[in-house]
């Protein structure tokens, strides 16, 4: 085969070290903007970027070529020095991820989900976004490592 064809849709989660609040309001659409555009330099796509002041939510849309890890790698090194030099001198993002494929069915209601984080976090906080999130996709956990 000539060429090779891959639809590799990947909701991605992960929070600012120790869940806290760094990310106000003010600045969360610049580093939305941003994180898309780590993705375009680096040949691949932030379909849609969402969150709060404590994470964000990323659609992925990856090339064969290019394992998760390294994207995400790319994501939140770049991400946080920006942060670092930009708009405060604590920043990090906790050490792990959730990444979870969806079907190209699924696509829609994904990118709703995540630009509705604001509203969706009026009723429920990250933590039990994320297990629920974990429950969703069958995943195993302990929650000792969950939250680190």
């Amino acid at each position: 085969m000539a060429h090779t064809y891959v639809s590799d849709l990947i909701h991605c989660v992960f929070s600012t070290k120790g869940r806290r609040k760094l990310i106000p309001r003010e600045i969360q659409s610049e580093l939305w903007s941003f994180l898309g555009g780590i993705a375009r330099k680096n040949g691949f796509k932030a379909l849609v970027v969402g969150g709060t002041e404590d994470h964000v939510h990323v659609l992925l849309s990856l090339p064969a070529s290019l394992p998760l890890a390294k994207a995400l790698q790319l994501l939140k090194g770049t991400s946080s020095r920006w942060m670092n030099e930009k708009h405060t001198k604590d920043f990090a993002w906790q050490e792990g991820y959730g990444a979870f494929t969806l079907g190209i069915s699924q696509k829609a209601d994904t990118i709703a989900y995540i630009q509705g984080q604001t509203e969706h976090h009026r009723k429920h906080d990250f933590q039990q976004e994320f297990l629920a999130i974990l429950k969703k996709h069958g995943i195993d956990y302990d929650p000792k490592y969950v939250w680190g």
